[in-house]
């Protein structure tokens, strides 16, 4: 069956490089398949590079839309989530590098909070123990907290890793040892 576009149904079955073509060329329908696709990744990157789900929200939504834009530009060098991801990067990036500084953590009351699974200390130690971990990532140079957010949260390998970050796998190599390091030193009173 076709659509008013003239192309016929989109398909979630289609691989990315296809809907990238076909939005390339008009089809709304394939750019929606490739944003419901990748944007839970892109969103769950943003949270961890930023720290703040509404400005994750933000930067994800900016990304799609600087993609959509630039789409006739795209020549399929790199897949297209490993393009997203580099959009999404640049901008998480562009916006901690506009934002004010964050308040330190002792002058912001944290939200009391039942723990039906444990005791409220236990809760409180979690909390803390995770506040730890995002300030330590917050610390570190960007691109050894691009690296690592990556590929220990987002699970890609090294090559699309030095493909988003523009990079070579060795130096993406090293940047992951020098991060984990890092917060292995960091993290020490937690262990």
């Amino acid at each position: 069956m076709m659509e008013q576009t003239g192309f016929p149904q989109v398909g979630c079955d289609l691989p990315d490089g296809l809907l990238a073509v076909r939005a390339a060329e008009g089809d709304d329908d394939a750019f929606a398949v490739l944003v419901r696709r990748h944007s839970r990744s892109l969103l769950g990157l943003a949270c961890y590079m930023l720290g703040n789900s509404q400005d994750a929200e933000d930067a994800v939504q900016d990304a799609f839309v600087s993609a959509w834009r630039r789409l006739p530009e795209y020549r399929h060098m790199a897949e297209f989530r490993t393009w997203m991801y580099r959009i999404t990067v640049n901008r998480c990036l562009n916006m901690r590098h506009r934002r004010s500084p964050p308040l330190p953590l002792d002058t912001v009351a944290e939200p009391a909070t039942g723990d039906a699974a444990g005791s409220p200390a236990r809760a409180a130690e979690d909390d803390a123990e995770v506040a730890a971990l995002v300030c330590a990532l917050s610390d570190m140079d960007a691109p050894l907290r691009v690296c690592w957010i990556l590929r220990e949260l987002q699970g890609l390998p090294y090559k699309e890793i030095a493909q988003v970050t523009q990079t070579s796998e060795q130096t993406v190599r090293g940047r992951l040892f020098r991060a984990r390091r890092l917060l292995k030193e960091a993290m020490a009173p937690w262990r």
